[in-house]
């Protein structure tokens, strides 16, 4: 019973995430796209931590690659993904909730470029709105 219930914790968080990233498509592509320009870093991706409040943060290669060490390898796939990650057609995040990580992977209708350009909005504010929205999320 109490594997069940964990369970449906773990599909509950991940779904409401699905349907956040649905709804928010082109503001988490323009936020995507904006913070690789602003940090100039390739070896840094976008990262969701859900706890304790919904959060955006930055997740670089290296952690990752010791996150994978110290999970005997679980990240491997998403390493590979991120390896091939074209920032300027496909938007990559990772999400952080309840002990596990999920991959967000898309190919958004308008580019990254094209979605921050019709965004117009500073990178402070588009951050602000969107953990205002996943705070009103109820992911776990």
């Amino acid at each position: 019973m109490f594997s069940n219930q964990k369970n449906q914790v773990q599909e509950k968080w991940q779904w409401e995430l699905d349907n956040f990233v649905n709804q928010y498509k082109t503001k988490l592509s323009a936020l995507a796209w904006g913070l690789q320009q602003e940090w100039q870093d390739g070896d840094s991706i976008l990262g969701i931590d859900l706890k304790p409040q919904p959060h955006f943060v930055s997740c670089d290669r290296k952690s990752l690659e010791t996150l994978n060490n110290n999970t005997k390898g679980r990240l491997q796939e998403i390493l590979g993904l991120i390896d091939g990650y074209e920032t300027e057609k496909e938007v990559l995040i990772i999400a952080i909730g309840e002990g596990q990580v999920k991959l967000i992977h898309f190919q958004p209708d308008i580019t990254p470029p094209d979605s921050f350009a019709a965004e117009n909005q500073d990178i402070d504010r588009l951050i602000k709105e969107l953990e205002t929205a996943l705070g009103e999320k109820n992911f776990f």
